[in-house]
């Protein structure tokens, strides 16, 4: 007889191999665990070489997606509420380049002012006219249109914000240095000459520019977006908590170093004003010139450190801490720092104050011409009196010395 496969007993070894726990699959397993492994490799390799891979051609739409930011492109960057937007930093950036100018241009052309603290006083301005050019550009570059930026764009724009902060820091801490050698020789102005003054601001400049580059220089999460920030989407969170702590002890310094300064004139100012024979306003200038840069650094101080903490929180990759809804306020906090700095100098001081209405006084004659007469047969009268005011003077003068020769 035949042996029956069809519908009969199956052979022993099929009979064992179900017996002994789907023995035969170890065969299979063996030859498709490799096979296994070698995509899996691929996968691994092709995950971490997209995640090595550097981005530079990409636009700014694919970092805003990975890093699930979609309020800088949300609705309320389009439509009325960006148009406001645009008016009102439109209205203070005009506000801040005119202020600014008039600050520079009176330290020019009066001679008071042709002193260190002075120039550096000018140089800070130069940095706030430089803050109102990069709001500017960013408000052109801003809303929808970040999305379509390329990456070099988007680093130009955040650059300029980086160098005109680091710029009015770093003059804020070499106006404390001229302050400290004209307080400690008590002396209102130091003995730096113009040279070394105009290297100052040189050096002012150039670390300014070096760090407002440093992200395009290489320190960027470009080939590893893994590390990328959330309200700086192509900075890396170790750039952010670098450069927020970096200016976060600068300012704690500067803070520190203004008060002593401040308390040792306001002491050297009470022991010595009984001594000495100058006048009073002579006396006092240097505590003036104190208060004006206090205020300034005070202003400075308020409005840039609520920014900074929002970049430090967004470094330290804090995801409950909800960041995107204040960024632009703070922004606009900042906004106004090179707004105010033109206004704290015109109110502490009288003879800025002056200069800068002279100045717009005259600017606007120019442009009404037909008002010159009046002041030219003003300016005659006032001669003419003056003349018969020393002919006057002399009479009596003569008259004094006939009675007492006789």
């Amino acid at each position: 007889m035949k042996p029956l496969f069809k519908g009969g007993k199956r052979p022993s070894s099929h009979l064992s191999a179900s017996r002994a726990g789907a023995k035969p699959l170890e065969g299979n397993e063996r030859v498709l665990r490799p096979k296994l492994e070698s995509v899996q490799k691929r996968k691994d390799v092709q995950f971490f070489s997209t995640m090595n891979e550097c981005h530079y051609d990409k636009q700014m739409d694919f970092f805003y997606n990975r890093s699930n930011t979609d309020t800088d492109t949300s609705d309320d960057w389009t439509g009325t509420k960006l148009v406001i937007l645009l008016c009102v930093g439109t209205f203070f950036c005009l506000f801040i380049f005119f202020s600014n100018s008039l600050v520079i241009a009176a330290v020019i052309k009066n001679r008071k002012f042709h002193f260190p603290f002075y120039y550096l006083l000018a140089n800070l301005a130069a940095a706030d006219f430089f803050a109102g050019i990069a709001y500017v550009f960013l408000m052109f570059h801003t809303g929808p249109v970040s999305r379509t930026l390329t990456v070099n764009r988007w680093l130009l724009r955040q650059g300029l914000l980086d160098t005109s902060l680091t710029a009015s820091l770093t003059n804020l801490l070499v106006i404390a240095v001229e302050r400290h050698m004209s307080i400690m020789r008590m002396r209102v102005h130091s003995n730096l000459t113009k040279k070394r003054v105009t290297l100052l601001i040189l050096f002012v400049w150039a670390i300014a520019i070096f760090m407002g580059a440093v992200p395009t220089l290489g320190w960027n999460c470009l080939c590893d977006i893994s590390t990328c920030s959330s309200l700086a989407p192509i900075y890396s969170r170790s750039y952010l908590i670098f450069w927020t702590v970096s200016n976060l002890v600068a300012f704690f310094i500067m803070v520190v170093v203004y008060l002593r300064i401040y308390m040792y004139v306001k002491r050297k100012t009470n022991v010595l004003s009984p001594h000495t024979s100058g006048s009073i306003s002579r006396r006092r200038t240097p505590m003036k010139l104190m208060k004006t840069v206090m205020t300034v650094l005070g202003a400075f101080v308020v409005c840039w450190t609520p920014g900074l903490v929002v970049l430090l929180l967004d470094g330290l990759n804090c995801k409950e801490c909800d960041l995107q809804h204040v960024k632009r306020w703070f922004l606009l906090l900042a906004l106004l720092n090179s707004l105010m700095n033109p206004v704290i100098y015109s109110y502490k001081d009288e003879d800025m104050y002056s200069t800068m209405k002279k100045m717009i006084c005259c600017f606007s004659q120019e442009k009404n011409p037909e008002r010159r007469p009046s002041r030219i047969t003003s300016t005659v009268l006032s001669r003419s009196d003056t003349g018969s005011q020393y002919m006057e003077d002399g009479i009596s003068q003569s008259t004094v010395c006939n009675k007492s020769s006789s």
